[in-house]
């Protein structure tokens, strides 16, 4: 693993595996309990960025010193007190405008998530692909201890968790478990804390061994079904699947199996296949 650097942020920890195909970035605050303040934001912006334009498969978001994220940094919330709606909204659109770039980025997103993950924390996890979750984590949104309602959080945790039990974490504040956040459709897997760092490794090397080009593309594929009806999205689907059934990537995979040899993926893109 190679450590980089992205814009000399001091609030990010990067890595990069050596095939360039993982990025790790930790959130490096962990005397505000790895909050997450503009910094942050434009650090984690910037890896998905990366992650887009070389041949990253996958990425991993987790906190340092064993806390994955507090949530919003408050003291630089609190510098808006007077200032006006438009001053709230550009404090708030930076966590807004992260998690739509999770959605749309074509890595794997992995959230690690270890102690704490509240508020926009858990927001931030529940906008990633798939989220490991230590059986020491605790999740909860407790905005509503100090008036406040997880807003923007809300929208990635309500299309995750089952909608009753979501509504009540969001309305109370309540901090759960592990075992309870995964009950409820929050996490991929809960593993003991002991093991945790192995089994993140083997979900990282199942993941980047996929093809680059079915990563992107289902990922696509997945999202944007998600809102459709059932008719439209067997259309969508199908054309999806012819799509990628013709890319390069898909034809060494075929050929490979039939070989009985392993696909050595290249491409991202449908490449010559787009005309």
């Amino acid at each position: 693993m190679t450590e980089t650097n992205i814009d000399g942020n001091e609030d990010l920890t990067v890595t990069v595996s050596d095939d360039e195909l993982v990025i790790r970035a930790v959130i490096d605050r962990p005397e505000q309990h790895n909050a997450m303040n503009e910094n942050v934001l434009e650090g984690l912006s910037a890896v998905l960025a990366a992650a887009d334009a070389g041949p990253a498969r996958v990425v991993v978001i987790r906190g340092a010193a064993g806390t994955f994220s507090s949530g919003g940094d408050l003291k630089s919330i609190a510098s808006n007190v007077g200032k006006g709606p438009q001053a709230y909204r550009n404090s708030f659109s930076g966590l807004a405008e992260l998690m739509e770039q999770l959605i749309d980025t074509g890595a794997l997103v992995v959230a690690a998530v270890e102690g704490y993950c509240l508020a926009g924390g858990m927001g931030l996890a529940a906008a990633c692909d798939l989220v490991l979750a230590s059986d020491d984590a605790t999740f909860g949104t407790p905005e509503a201890n100090i008036g406040m309602f997880p807003s923007q959080a809300l929208v990635p945790i309500m299309r995750t968790v089952h909608e009753k039990q979501g509504f009540k974490l969001l309305f109370t504040g309540e901090h759960i478990d592990a075992a309870k956040a995964h009950e409820i459709g929050l996490t991929t897997d809960v593993v003991p804390s002991d093991e945790f760092e192995a089994e993140l490794d083997d979900l990282i090397d199942d993941l980047a061994a996929s093809s680059p080009v079915m990563i992107e593309m289902g990922k696509e594929s997945f999202y944007n079904q998600r809102d459709m009806g059932f008719h439209e999205a067997l259309s969508y689907m199908r054309e999806s699947i012819a799509l990628l059934a013709m890319s390069d990537a898909t034809e060494e995979g075929i050929n490979a199996f039939l070989l009985d040899e392993q696909p050595e993926w290249t491409e991202r893109s449908l490449d010559n296949n787009d005309d």
